[in-house]
């Protein structure tokens, strides 16, 4: 404070001073809101600083050690904390192979069957609802979209059967927002009901590219380790075909993160021969798993591998099923 004075009476610009609060301040206690907020304010820009400058000196520490500088330390994540789960996936499981094998997706992984989608909505749906299916349809190959007026799921899905479909998709809507998903895959199961959420049309997408064209994409499934992730996984591969068509250098993208699924569509920018962009087409949107019912949709008698309970399987942060 006396250089401060000192500066001030030689005409010179008074010296910054550092913000300093008591070791037991709180801003809360602060009653007035504008001075309450402008105080938190000065306190975030404070924090950053320091956080700044011990970043730079370590920075300084490791060149100045070269060889000799210590690891860096790995920063704790929700993720790399996760709880362990004894349900994970070992690829070399000879118990997951045989099931593999076996499940209700066999068939399309030996190549028996080729995919062949229904998508349908609720009853009566919206014009979002219905500019999403039709976005969907174009990313999804040999996919259809019929729009249902009162017809029950029950009565539709033999319909399905009957016309060689290999899986249902139901986009439900709440308020003209589609809110839910189902998937039954054909013609014996499983059926898996989504949450969705973050739906975002192509229009509503910033730094789109054109519009998709009919190749048919590749599929990329990212962190689904344990049994019942693996089912989920399984299910969507078995929405495409086998085969890509690289030339149309498009990708369909399931990323799991905390047991929630995230759908993006891009498409492959080769900007020169070492470097790759991607350039994103939509739509977007968000799922999470509430249940997987054994056999095609059947919302009285169904038979239930696992559902979604809140308030006990939620319990702790780092604990994921997927």
């Amino acid at each position: 404070a006396g250089d401060g004075g000192g500066a001030a009476e030689r005409g010179g610009p008074p010296a910054p001073q550092r913000v300093l609060f008591p070791p037991t301040f709180s801003v809360s206690e602060i009653k007035n809101k504008q001075r309450r907020h402008f105080m938190f304010l000065r306190w975030k820009q404070q924090q950053r600083k320091e956080k700044l400058a011990a970043k730079k000196m370590r920075r300084k520490e490791r060149e100045a050690l070269g060889d000799k500088a210590p690891p860096k330390a790995i920063p704790k994540t929700i993720e790399n904390q996760r709880v362990y789960d004894e349900t994970t996936v070992d690829p070399t499981d000879e118990e997951v192979a045989f099931d593999e094998a076996t499940d209700e997706f066999a068939p399309y992984f030996n190549r028996q069957t080729v995919p062949k989608i229904l998508i349908t909505t609720s009853d009566r749906p919206r014009g979002r609802t219905v500019r999403f299916c039709e976005q969907l349809a174009t990313v999804i190959p040999n996919s259809h979209v019929y729009y249902r007026r009162g017809l029950a799921l029950k009565r539709i899905i033999p319909q399905c059967i009957a016309r060689d479909f290999t899986d249902l998709i139901v986009i439900n809507e709440d308020r003209k927002i589609p809110n839910g998903l189902v998937l039954s895959h054909l013609p014996d199961g499983p059926t898996a009901h989504f949450r969705m959420s973050s739906v975002r049309l192509r229009k509503e997408i910033k730094r789109k590219g054109k519009e998709p064209t009919e190749h048919v994409p590749e599929v990329i499934l990212n962190n689904f380790t344990t049994r019942l992730g693996h089912s989920v996984g399984r299910m969507f591969a078995s929405l495409f075909p086998h085969d890509p068509q690289f030339i149309g250098r498009q990708v369909a993208t399931f990323h799991n993160q905390r047991d929630y699924i995230f759908f993006r569509f891009h498409r492959y920018i080769f900007k020169s021969e070492k470097k790759v962009g991607i350039q994103e087409l939509g739509p977007r949107f968000t799922l999470k798993l509430r249940s997987l019912q054994k056999g095609t949709f059947d919302s009285k008698f169904g038979e239930y591998e696992w559902i979604h309970k809140r308030r006990e399987m939620d319990t702790s942060r780092r604990k994921f099923h997927l």
